[in-house]
């Protein structure tokens, strides 16, 4: 089919080749964020000194099979579930933000739950599905229960648990585009698909790349559902060897740091040739698409995702539920009651809201070096702040202790409300930068070019111009932040004060003594706050703008 131009027509294909000169970056900027880098590298550099303490002991396990095998699993998972990811997550979030989806309002809220599920009670509630006398089972009635363990069944939970790292910002992406690009595609003739994959693709090559380089990480750092799954990789090394072989699990610590920095300098390297498109005309609504025929397949794509990645594990978590309240199963544990979850529920929504503010005020300085500014500073940080995520919780928290232990005076840090929401900082630092960078690159220029030109200050511009244009991508910010804190447990674990439980600490002990119902519970707890939460903070900002 040959598309016909209109009239003074302009090809959006043109507008999307050029991008705007970088100035240099005011040294405030840069300042501040090295200021921030320096502390996002806490970790790294305690890995840096104990691994170069170690000498020849750490080129022994680089040599040995304690490292490339469990390096190549790690490797394998972390592609097998990013490259799913990045299609699910990027076709969600444009068939609730840009088409006429039957209740896009409810899918919204519903897409962005499962990143709340922890990895280990996804994987437990996988085994307890597939077991003998489990859901499947009983729906089903296998002779012999398929075996779900393995890489097979790792890549399983984590892509249904970890597909919103792409869909949360994609959706913020989409949902603050101008329509006049589309709008003039449109007018050449070409068709929905070819708008899509022609005009809004590469203006939201960003937030998919950065998407997935958080899939890619969370992967690569991830134990909980690895372990259950029996599927050997670097974390599973690491927390296996950490008491009895120090030696062993520092040097693989450092070599998943220094895989996470190459894949981060890679990844940023491939989105900078691909940059280029600049926001224009920001303000109007976003176009919206008509599904005809393919409503129902779409709807049904979605309800299947949903069904899979949310809907599954809870009706396997309310069955725990319902037995232990019933005092029907013999996994409940004495006293199973919804008032025991009060003080947990308040801990966790407090402290993650809390954290993720932080997280994102922290990082936002080094989104607008990164993305507005030339300077050499800005790729050195941008590592730093983006390779913490592929750090095991239990590290980050390990090297905070030694720092604060070592420093004359930081002592009593030591199991404090600030040093807890530090390591949340760190931790999920790179899922607040990505989103913010997503945020700050849809900014159009000329709009600030303009009011500087009035006399208008750098403050009063962000505060009056970039703040209100960069709500949805901050929103989308805060709400991966606050997600990945509510289920943090190692960190949580060791840095908590003394009495502080989250519903992670209370679903992990109760798993860990098989009171099932309790953990169920407590599951059910964490997915219904986190529901309220991002609705309150992410998904609501979204709905005013698409």
């Amino acid at each position: 089919m040959t598309a016909t131009s209109a009239p003074g027509a302009v090809d959006p294909l043109a507008l999307l080749g050029s991008r705007p000169r970088r100035r240099a970056a005011p040294w405030t900027l840069v300042a501040a964020s090295v200021v921030v880098a320096v502390l996002f590298a806490a970790p790294l550099a305690y890995l840096v000194i104990r691994t170069a303490g170690l000498g020849a002991a750490a080129l022994d396990v680089l040599r040995s099979d304690d490292a490339w095998g469990p390096l190549r699993n790690t490797l394998t998972l972390a592609v097998l579930v990013s490259v799913p990811c990045a299609i699910v997550g990027t076709a969600c979030a444009w068939l609730v933000t840009r088409t006429d989806l039957p209740g896009r309002g409810v899918w919204r809220i519903v897409l962005a739950l499962p990143l709340v599920v922890p990895s280990y009670v996804g994987a437990l509630a996988l085994i307890a599905a597939f077991a003998p006398g489990g859901i499947v089972d009983g729906l089903v009635g296998f002779a012999t229960p398929p075996e779900v363990r393995g890489l097979g069944g790792s890549v399983f939970v984590l892509v249904l648990l970890s597909y919103p790292y792409v869909y949360l910002p994609v959706a913020a992406r989409l949902a603050s585009l101008p329509p006049q690009l589309e709008e003039s595609a449109r007018s050449l003739g070409r068709g929905p698909v070819e708008v899509f994959r022609t005009v809004v693709l590469p203006q939201s090559w960003g937030a998919i790349a950065g998407g997935t380089l958080l899939v890619f990480l969370y992967a690569v750092s991830e134990f909980g559902a690895v372990s259950l799954m029996r599927y050997d990789t670097l974390t599973l090394r690491i927390e296996a060897t950490r008491l009895f072989a120090r030696d062993t699990s520092t040097t693989l610590s450092m070599l998943l740091a220094v895989v996470a920095l190459t894949v981060v300098v890679v990844e940023r390297a491939t989105v900078r040739r691909r940059a280029g498109v600049e926001a224009v005309g920001a303000g109007r609504r976003s176009l919206q698409h008509s599904l005809g025929i393919w409503k129902l397949p779409a709807l049904g794509m979605v309800a299947l995702v949903t069904g899979l990645a949310l809907v599954a594990p809870v009706v396997v978590l309310g069955q725990w539920a319902w037995r232990g309240l019933r005092g029907t199963s013999r996994f409940g544990g004495p006293g199973v009651a919804l008032s025991e979850l009060t003080t947990p529920l308040v801990n966790t929504a407090g402290i993650s809201v809390v954290a993720a503010l932080v997280t994102v005020a922290a990082v936002l300085p080094i989104a607008y070096l990164t993305v507005r500014y030339r300077s050499r500073a800005g790729g050195a940080v941008n590592a730093v702040v983006v390779g913490g995520f592929a750090l095991p919780g239990l590290v980050i928290a390990l090297s905070l202790v030694y720092w604060v232990l070592q420093a004359p005076g930081f002592d009593r840090l030591y199991q404090t409300y600030p040093l807890l929401v530090f390591a949340y900082a760190v931790h999920f630092g790179a899922q607040g930068l990505r989103a913010s960078q997503e945020a700050v690159a849809g900014l159009p220029r000329r709009i600030d070019d303009a009011a500087r030109s009035l006399g208008a200050r750098r403050l009063r511009r962000f505060v009056t111009l970039d703040l209100p244009l960069m709500r949805p991508g901050l929103a989308a910010a805060v709400g991966l932040v606050l997600l990945a804190c509510m289920k943090e447990l190692p960190a949580t674990l060791l840095l908590a004060p003394i009495g502080f439980e989250t519903l992670a600490i209370r679903i992990w002990s109760a798993a860990e003594n098989g009171f099932l119902a309790r953990a169920g519970l407590a599951s059910l707890a964490l997915v219904a706050v986190s529901a309220a939460l991002t609705w309150v903070l992410t998904i609501r900002r979204l709905d005013r703008l698409s």
